[in-house]
């Protein structure tokens, strides 16, 4: 499967197809904090009742360890996913004219529908501020609105699967 920077549409009420969503933010910021991350992804194969939602967050900062965890959620959620992904028309952009990842700090956006796949790369710090100077800022303002939709909608459902209880019947 090759990455290309072609536009392609995906289809929310499809479940025979396989969807694919991952997004990096992080870098090497420094010798002492080492290798920093945020990454999350969220997969379902064809014809699956229920997709997979993976979540690392990588941290040394007062010498935390890595945070994984991992929920499967319903075909509505993902659909939802899906929604949010094709209105911010994400799927019509490239990153020819974006600033490029450093080593230090870049973000990543990979989207894959059966076999057509987008991979969006640009520099981790980028603000509403710094983004009005680039080149292709219409470009990288749908990239920045949609990683903060994908980002919420991620840590309410990490949130909220984590916090509540599972039902118990008493015998």
């Amino acid at each position: 499967m090759s990455i290309s920077h072609k536009s392609f549409d995906i289809d929310p009420a499809d479940k025979n197809k396989e969807f694919y969503l991952r997004y990096y933010s992080g870098g090497y910021r420094d010798i002492e904090l080492g290798h920093e991350f945020l990454e999350f992804d969220i997969r379902h194969k064809a014809g699956e009742d229920y997709a997979t939602l993976r979540y690392a967050n990588q941290t040394n900062y007062r010498d935390e360890e890595m945070i994984r965890k991992e929920v499967y959620i319903s075909l509505l959620v993902l659909s939802e996913f899906m929604k949010i992904v094709r209105q911010s028309q994400i799927l019509l952009e490239n990153d020819d004219e974006w600033p490029k990842p450093m080593r230090e700090s870049k973000q990543e956006l990979e989207i894959r529908s059966g076999k057509d796949q987008k991979l969006l790369k640009t520099n981790g710090r980028l603000s509403l501020v710094t983004i009005s100077n680039e080149k292709d800022s219409a470009g990288l303002k749908t990239f920045y609105y949609l990683i903060q939709d994908i980002k919420v909608f991620v840590f309410s459902l990490m949130s909220l699967n984590f916090k509540v209880d599972p039902i118990t019947t008493s015998r």
